[in-house]
């Protein structure tokens, strides 16, 4: 018996976890994507997220295929990214799975307006982005998914919430003095 796949898992496995390190360098925004329709209401805390152009007003979110919520959002496809303040650490961490507070009970929280297609927007984001997915595509464990934006609504004020090195960080907001 040879070694030779052994080893080849052993470096793809090295080169996965390298990956995963060096991503954990790449500071990014937290949000809070939420969907709601005949699939069913749930969210889920992505850093995966980016804009493609303004014209028309379109990100894209990152979201792996395994998760036993990707097929409510591909099949809602309506969407509200929510990018959150420092002030909501505690709604990131409760759609990150990382509390014992339910589906149903995070969205009980009095923290929520109801959107276009009842999807739910997070009252406090520093931004909140509604829409619809336009196109999705499959690469390695995930899809990306392109979501056209149909209402947007803006914060002036509020610090910045960010994912670096598998923590979050407040980013404070520049004073503007007069």
């Amino acid at each position: 018996m040879s070694s030779q796949p052994v080893q080849a898992l052993a470096e793809v496995d090295e080169n996965r976890q390298q990956f995963r390190q060096a991503m954990a360098h790449l500071g990014a925004a937290v949000n809070v994507i939420t969907t709601a329709g005949p699939h069913g209401r749930c969210g889920i805390t992505a850093s995966a997220v980016c804009s493609v152009t303004d014209s028309p007003p379109t990100l894209l979110i990152c979201m792996n295929r395994s998760s036993a919520m990707h097929a409510v959002f591909v099949g809602n496809r309506h969407v509200c990214i929510n990018v959150l303040p420092a002030s909501l650490e505690s709604i990131a961490r409760h759609f990150a799975g990382m509390t014992s507070l339910s589906m149903e009970d995070r969205f009980r929280l009095p923290v929520w307006d109801q959107g276009e297609n009842d999807v739910p927007v997070l009252r406090g984001a520093l931004a909140s982005l509604q829409g619809r997915i336009v196109e999705a595509k499959e690469v390695g464990s995930h899809s990306v998914m392109f979501v056209e934006t149909t209402q947007i609504r803006v914060r002036a004020d509020g610090d910045s919430l960010i994912y670096f090195d598998r923590n979050f960080h407040r980013v404070p907001r520049a004073w503007k003095g007069q």
